[in-house]
């Protein structure tokens, strides 16, 4: 196991534990789990990911630290738009949908606004960030 799933296996026990709460680099900071199906092995995978909440929609970031490349979880969701995010205790069938401009640019600007760290990535890359928006299928589903 790598230290990136090792570190997201802990994340993960410890929102469920605690009801979506968890300590660290995430403490006091919106967090969802996203359960995707794998765009080459249809496997299912959970992700802990940093959100932006803008009604009933949660909006998520591809970011990866202002990497090169696109995080390996965005081409799961562009292949497979049906999702399950946890947000707190509720669990709740999702869709994503990759966003275009003007949308993608003021939703980034509103999560940068929020958490400072996210205006830094793209100042690391040369890539244009992707910003999903995460609708839920069901507002009556819970966990």
């Amino acid at each position: 196991m790598t230290e990136r799933v090792d570190r997201n296996a802990g994340i993960i026990q410890e929102f469920r534990t605690n009801h979506g709460k968890v300590g660290g680099y995430f403490d006091g900071r919106p967090l969802l789990l996203l359960t995707m199906r794998g765009a080459k092995t249809g496997a299912e995978r959970t992700k802990p990911l940093a959100y932006l909440a803008d009604g009933e929609r949660f909006v998520i970031f591809a970011t990866k630290g202002g990497a090169p490349t696109n995080p390996d979880w965005y081409f799961n969701v562009a292949a497979n738009p049906d999702v399950t995010i946890e947000v707190g205790d509720r669990r709740l069938p999702a869709r994503a949908r990759v966003t275009t401009e003007p949308e993608r640019s003021e939703l980034y600007r509103r999560q940068a606004e929020r958490w400072p760290a996210f205006a830094e990535y793209p100042k690391k890359t040369s890539r244009t960030i992707p910003v999903i928006v995460l609708e839920p299928l069901d507002q009556a589903a819970t966990g």
